[in-house]
């Protein structure tokens, strides 16, 4: 599938001025979403998130609820435990380094607790605009999906240096944000929904779901 075209569709399929659906109402509590939004569903982080964030949009304000009063707001989440514990030392860190501010480097990012690779690589790219590709479940997938990288791509980091070769700079911001989308709604893990799908005029898949080229 050709990635400009595929790209050139979604843009007008899907509305780029927002470029997650992960609730939030500052650079900190971005962070935060994205962390909770590991093994997660959005749409149940954002069940969480309005109500956390009303009162502790800050690392200051996170602190004074403790580990036990955070676990209350987000007990539902997937390894809410861990979360937590990773939520309290980025505040700690943030407080303690940065004063109480995100840095704005992807690698100064990694360095504080609960962000990997992929998780500053969706900050950066959604608050700061930054040319960085999240891999993700929905993006790993596709880009096997597509053949857009091979089975040697075996790991996100892999996927990542494939992608930024391949897909135009242009694309760089937005590629994560239409790939999940398009996963989500459209080219899913099991069950496609071809019939529907925005690029199924220009899929390479068609011959794989349907038989026909």
């Amino acid at each position: 599938m050709d990635p400009v075209k595929y790209f050139e569709i979604l843009k007008k399929h899907f509305s780029t001025a927002v470029k997650t659906e992960l609730y939030y109402v500052n650079e900190f509590t971005l962070a935060i979403a994205v962390i909770l939004s590991a093994q997660t569903t959005d749409k149940h982080v954002n069940t969480v998130t309005p109500e956390l964030f009303a009162i502790a949009d800050s690392p200051e304000k996170i602190l004074k609820l403790k580990e036990d009063g955070l676990k209350d707001y987000i007990k539902s989440i997937s390894f809410f435990n861990n979360k937590t514990k990773n939520i309290i030392k980025l505040s700690e860190c943030l407080i303690a380094q940065y004063s109480s501010k995100l840095p704005h480097d992807r690698n100064e990012l990694m360095k504080l607790p609960g962000i990997g690779r992929k998780t500053a690589n969706v900050i950066s790219n959604v608050l700061w605009n930054a040319p960085n590709i999240g891999v993700d479940t929905h993006v790993f997938r596709l880009a096997h999906r597509f053949e857009w990288v091979d089975e040697a791509d075996n790991t996100p980091e892999k996927v990542e240096v494939k992608l930024l070769k391949l897909i135009p700079k242009e694309f760089h911001n937005v590629a994560n944000h239409l790939m999940v989308l398009h996963g989500r709604y459209f080219c899913k893990a099991k069950k496609t929904d071809c019939a529907n799908c925005p690029v199924f005029s220009i899929c390479s898949c068609k011959q794989l779901f349907y038989g026909i080229k």
